[in-house]
């Protein structure tokens, strides 16, 4: 039975459209399509299929991915960006009634991990230790230095700044958009790549310390063996009633991880999840294809590092562009 795979801000993310390839290959078939703003985009070349889209925040996206659903016969969706997460969400019986699942976590969830001091409320009131957050009229007294601030809804490290004494304190809370600040955390920093199905039970957990870091991607990590990390993977999701992929990043303080931010998506670092033995990727094909995935928590290669390097696609000037469009709506054919 085969299966297609809609990707969309397919972009750089060209490891994870060859893992949907490969998971397809392996279960039956199908192609794997993506979604962007640019035709110069790496996937647009690596993937099966792909299509120009507006924004994410244009009234006409979600609009969009439905006309591609249908006329690709989607059977699963994996949202890739922030900016949209939320909105997929809210139509996700849209999508459904046109035969596609949708890997993504309900709306309240996403909604809330775009807020930073949002994602600390939810997740303290189910038990998940998380640095505090605070806007800048709610610090403690007195301030608790060093700091760490970041734009309230940023992503990708953009606008995060640490913070040593109150001259940087008052300077930083000027310059970045809509701050909001936490204690700054001492500690090895890992992420814990964490699937769930669809109907939110925990599938998979992979922790791994970021060694190098690079405009907020991993570059170089290793997997781990971490009990308490990998609890904290499940906690979170649990809180979140997570669905699809999510990444959930801490450091270890005083031996217990500290979560500070959750993003419900794939992370950057997936390559090395999946490289480990927890392919998220085939496991989301089982699962549209209806077939039962069991839980393997714990079940991942650990001491397996990942050393990343930049890669091209080189093209034609005149192969340049989206090689598939979407047929008129058939009342708007004369």
């Amino acid at each position: 039975m085969s299966l297609n795979v809609l990707v969309t801000a397919g972009s750089r993310r060209v490891p994870l459209v060859r893992a949907f390839q490969r998971a397809l290959l392996a279960t039956g078939g199908g192609d794997v399509v993506v979604t962007d703003v640019n035709p110069l985009s790496p996937t647009v070349y690596v993937a099966d299929r792909a299509y120009h889209v507006p924004m994410a925040d244009d009234p006409a996206y979600i609009d969009a991915l439905l006309a591609i659903c249908r006329q690709e016969r989607v059977g699963l969706l994996i949202p890739t960006i922030d900016d949209e997460l939320t909105a997929i969400a809210e139509a996700r019986d849209r999508f459904e009634a046109c035969g596609t699942r949708v890997a993504v976590s309900p709306a309240a969830a996403t909604a809330a991990c775009n807020d930073k001091r949002a994602t600390w409320r939810l997740l303290a009131e189910h038990g998940v230790e998380a640095a505090p957050t605070w806007r800048p009229d709610e610090l403690p007294s007195p301030v608790p230095l060093p700091l760490f601030v970041k734009p309230r809804t940023g992503r990708g490290g953009v606008g995060a700044f640490p913070i040593r004494d109150l001259r940087e304190l008052e300077f930083f809370c000027s310059y970045v958009d809509d701050p909001v600040l936490q204690p700054y955390l001492h500690g090895p920093e890992f992420t814990i790549d964490v699937l769930c199905d669809f109907d939110g039970q925990v599938l998979s957990v992979v922790p791994r310390e970021r060694r190098v870091i690079r405009a907020g991607v991993v570059d170089r990590g290793c997997t781990v063996a971490d009990p308490l990390l990998v609890e904290a993977g499940c906690r979170t999701a649990r809180a979140l009633k997570a669905i699809g992929a999510i990444n959930v990043q801490c450091r270890i303080v005083a031996g217990r991880p500290v979560v500070f931010e959750v993003n419900p998506r794939f992370s950057g670092g997936i390559p090395l999840t999946i490289a480990a033995g927890a392919d998220f990727p085939r496991m989301l094909v089982d699962l549209a294809l209806g077939r039962r995935v069991a839980p393997r928590v714990g079940r991942y290669r650990v001491g397996l590092w990942m050393s990343s390097y930049e890669s091209s696609v080189f093209v034609d000037e005149k192969s340049i562009g989206f090689s598939s469009t979407v047929a008129p709506a058939r009342s708007e054919v004369a």
